[in-house]
This record gives C-alpha cells, structure tokens and sequence, in this order.
C-alpha cells in the first residue's frame, strides 16, 4: 500500500549567515562557528519537523548572489533563514535576494544570550553586531519589497522555535502546492458556482496544476485489480474498524467491502502512477463505478492525499498542502461542510459532515465501518466510516475564486461532542462552536464570499496558515475572538485596493 511522498524527509531549511571581510579571518572564524552552532540547535529542535543545514558565511555579493541562485533552484531546498551575525553591508546582498525564489524567514538573533557585563570590550562588540547588522539587512528586504518572516530572540526562547516551526511548515505546504498534480475524474457539480475556479490562475499563484480524467479511465483500473489483493485490504478494514455484521466475510453484503476495497486499490494505483498527490470525484458522474467512492476517499485522505467532493479542485488542493503544512502534529485534517445547525437551547453549533467523504484523522475513536443507502447518485449503497470528530480547536479554511484574486478565509473554531447520540445519522461528522459565535462568524464568512466545502484542520494553527498565505500573495481573512462588528468589512475593502494596486503594479 502506497502514500504520496513524505515531504519532510527529503526537504531543507538552508541557513545563511551573513557578515564581512573587514573584521579579520579570527572574527570570520569565530562567526561560522557559532553561526553553525545556531543552525543546529535549531536543526535539533523537536518543534521543526525540517532540516535545518548550515552553509558557509558569506561575506561578498558575488557568493551571496550565487548561493541564492542555487536555492531557488535546489530540489531540496523549500526555505531559507537569513542571519546578519556582524555588519553585512545590505548592498551586497541587491543581486542576491532579487534573484531568490525561495521564503524567507530574517532570524533576528545573536549567539550570547547574556552579555558578559564585566569583561565586554571592542572585539566582543565587533563580533556580536546583529543588533544592528540585522537592521541593515532588514532595510534593504524592505526597500527591494522581499516578502518575509522576522523573529526576534533568541534560539534557546521557545517562542522563537515555534515560530521558525510554523514558517518551515507554510514553507513546506508551499513546495508541496508547486508541485501539486491534482487529477479531476469528471467535471464539478452543475450549476454550482463556488467550485468553479481559474485553473491556469490557480498555477501560476500556488502551482497547483488540475486536469480531468475520464471516470471511466478509472474504471478500468477498478476493474482490473485482482481478487487475492481486493480480498486482503477487505481483511485490513476487518482488523481496523469496527465493521457491521453485513460487511464481515460471512456477511450478507460483504461483496460490497469486497468492492470498496477494489475501489480504494484502483484509485490509490491510478494516482500514484500519474504522480498525483490530490483529486475530485462528483456523484452526478460515476460512469462504470458501482459505488461513489466513500470508504476509499476517507482511507487516502488519511493517508495524506488531497480531496474535493463535487469536482472541487480549490478545496482538494488546499486539504493536500494543509495535510502537508500539519504532517506529524497532533490531530488531523479532513475535507469538511458546514451541514446545518443547533441554534438552541445552549451555545448555538455548527453540525458538519459531508455525504460520505471525512478523514479519519480527526476521529475521536476507532471508526465503524458501515454501508447505507445514498439517495444521489444513482448507485449502489457505499461503504463509509461513521465517527465522531474529537473534541479541540481547530480551524476551518476555505479557498475562493473571487475573479480577480483568490481568497483565503479561516474561522477558529471549537470542536465539541455532540449533545446528544446521533444513531440515525450514517455519516462521520463533526460538532464545533465558531468563535466569536455562530452568527457572527457566519455573517462574516458570508461577506467574505467564502465557500461551503471547507477543510477542518486541529493540526495547523493560524500562524503557519498566515506564513503561507504571504509566501503564495493570497489574501487571508481570519474570524476569531477578537473579530469585531464591521471590522472584517473595512478589511476586505482595505485588501480589495491593495489588490487591484498589486495587480496593476
């Protein structure tokens, strides 16, 4: 059983440092000590799931021009951190920042965390000049207009490590959208407008690159898995989940488990030979298929590939590079929809599902395996898990095409158990509570023309989504505790202008 490529494994954070001739080989020597000794401590830092490699000091702009003409096109490198250890006279680095296509992250740092107060003299000054040196380097980022991150403190602070692990993710979710192949089997849903989108926009913004698939170049790779191997991941749902009585070998519909399984085969197969880590499926076009793919949606989302129901492209790109950004933190990220409401009695609730396709990974406990009549579709009963999402705060994200630019909106939510069991209700499912309400965050949502399907996510936090959301130029618009009546308005008119001037620009 394959998965897309663990990105972490293969990716770096490449660690510049930069300083000067004029202080003597001594000093230089000692700036590429500690600067290395700064790139592994952050290296060794559990909070960031990249490696973080040092590279030699650089001291003229030919050397820095060359070293980031080489990470803009290194396979491995996806970010870089940046460090004025001394004075580094910020012409030098013109050429060099203008030619980099990478993120930055500016680390405003100094290797002492204390200064020696009793014994400081000149060389200790001449050697530990960040103070300064990195507002040097900071003008020239601002006068060339480089988009970047800057953290100040120092690299034991754990707010700082935090902080460079919430860049390196929206680092890591940006490589993983430039090299993002998402196969559409089927058009989007008729006459929906939200899931529709300017895919040739959407590749030059993130890279994202979406094409349609026949549903029946499917089918034939459905058709033609064999019986041994259909038979034994059936036997890996048995061991699993907890699967109905009908399902099981001895079982009145175990022939539908059995085509689940060969569904959940065929298209994991028909991705990984295409190269793709994301894609669509749409109920109103099955062709050959026997069931609408439920149980094997589920089973490779968790396994980390993008999904959009009803032919939504945005939606699936954005679940896959946030299953990237959230890769190894505690809780999950699974396509999502707001469904409908609990009002009252009590705080009023959001109740989101889908038809069939929630991730697992955002399951409170072991899921049941179950089969239940669809009544769209026109096929036969799916096999789906039924679970309850786990209680937390989480984000819901949604990715619109507004015409003129594409726009993120993120709400930070509360998850929470349900008030009551939900026995009658065949679908995995999440309860949460929107901050700062229900009302409130649904009349933003709806003024800022966000969509419906969303992705629900307890594993990436709002700082990582804001990092990304500046290193891909979208827009962000963030509902929380602190969204204030009219505010989120302004906002939008503010960031329209902004737009069109960027655009025009």
């Amino acid at each position: 059983m394959t998965t897309p490529a663990q990105p972490y494994d293969s990716q770096e954070i490449w660690f510049l440092t930069g300083s000067q001739g004029l202080y003597g080989d001594d000093t230089l020597r000692q700036v590429a000590f500690q600067s290395q000794q700064i790139a592994e401590r952050l290296d060794a830092a559990p909070a960031i799931p990249l490696r973080i490699v040092w590279k030699p000091v650089l001291t003229d702009a030919e050397s820095i021009r060359r070293l980031c003409q080489e990470a803009s096109v290194s396979d491995t490198c996806v970010g870089v951190i940046v460090w004025m250890h001394t004075f580094s006279p910020a012409k030098m680095w013109i050429a060099g920042l203008s030619a980099l296509d990478r993120p930055v992250l500016h680390l405003h740092t100094q290797y002492n965390l204390s200064l020696p107060w009793s014994s400081i003299d000149m060389d200790f000054m001449n050697l530990n000049q960040a103070a300064h040196g990195d507002r040097e380097f900071a003008h020239i980022e601002a006068r060339i207009g480089v988009t970047r991150k800057i953290v100040a403190g120092h690299a034991t602070d754990s707010r700082v490590l935090g902080r460079v692990a919430a860049w390196s993710r929206a680092a890591a979710g940006r490589h993983a959208a430039r090299t993002l192949r998402l196969a559409r089997f089927g058009d989007n849903m008729r006459d929906v407008a939200v899931t529709e989108g300017d895919k040739v926009e959407a590749q030059m913004r993130f890279g994202y690159s979406v094409n349609t698939y026949g549903v029946n170049d499917l089918v034939k790779v459905v058709d033609a898995v064999g019986d041994k191997e259909t038979a034994e991941l059936a036997a890996t749902y048995v061991e699993s989940y907890d699967v109905v009585p009908a399902l099981r070998p001895d079982g009145i519909r175990h022939e539908s488990l059995l085509y689940a399984a060969r569904l959940e085969i065929g298209l994991r197969t028909f991705l990984d030979e295409g190269g793709f880590t994301a894609f669509t499926t749409n109920f109103e076009d099955l062709g050959g298929l026997r069931q609408l793919p439920g149980l094997a949606v589920q089973r490779l989302m968790a396994d980390g590939y993008g999904f959009g129901g009803e032919g939504d492209w945005k939606t699936s790109a954005l679940l896959r590079t946030m299953k990237v950004m959230g890769l190894g933190q505690t809780g999950g990220t699974t396509f999502m929809e707001d469904y409908t409401y609990h009002l009252g009695p009590g705080t009023p609730r959001v109740l989101g599902a889908h038809m069939l396709e929630v991730c697992p990974s955002v399951a409170a406990d072991r899921p049941s395996c179950e089969i239940h009549a669809l009544s769209i579709g026109g096929r036969e009963d799916p096999v789906r898990l039924v679970f309850d999402a786990a209680p937390g705060p989480a984000l819901v994200v949604g990715l619109a095409d507004l015409g003129d630019r594409f726009r993120l909106t993120a709400n930070a939510v509360d998850v929470v158990a349900s008030s009551q069991p939900l026995p009658h209700l065949p679908v995995a499912r999440a309860v949460w509570q929107p901050r700062p309400s229900l009302a409130e965050s649904a009349e933003n949502w709806m003024l800022a023309g966000a969509p419906h399907h969303t992705v629900l996510s307890s594993a990436v936090d709002i700082e990582a989504l804001t990092d990304f959301a500046a290193m891909t130029g979208v827009e962000l618009l963030t509902i929380d505790e602190s969204t204030a009546p009219g505010q989120l308005a302004k906002e939008m008119r503010w960031n329209a202008a902004y737009h069109r001037l960027a655009q025009a620009l």
